[in-house]
């Protein structure tokens, strides 16, 4: 599997990039009141799982854990993902789980 970024890598690689997450995503839009970061944790999991983009997953999934998602929940989250982002997609999520 392909090492991902975190923030600090991320922050030595692309500052502009970084200070833009940081910025607009996360202390913006991830504080946005309509749905709580619980909620948000739940669609990007799903979406990150759903597009294959395992990369990042490791990262989200302790992130989730912080807003309140338990590990049982991630599990079942990427079990429902089987049956509509493919087997394949929610076997390599559970991947990014155990590595935790």
């Amino acid at each position: 599997m392909t090492t991902c970024l975190n923030r600090e890598t991320l922050a030595r690689v692309a500052p502009k990039l970084a200070e833009l997450s940081q910025e607009v995503l996360f202390n913006d839009i991830w504080k946005r009141e309509a749905l709580s970061p619980r909620e948000r944790s739940l669609i990007t999991l799903s979406a990150l799982t759903a597009l294959g983009r395992v990369q990042q997953l490791s990262w989200h999934i302790d992130f989730a854990q912080q807003n309140g998602l338990t590990r049982v929940e991630i599990v079942e989250v990427f079990t429902h993902l089987a049956f509509y982002a493919g087997w394949p997609s929610a076997v390599s999520a559970l991947a990014c789980l155990e590595e935790e």
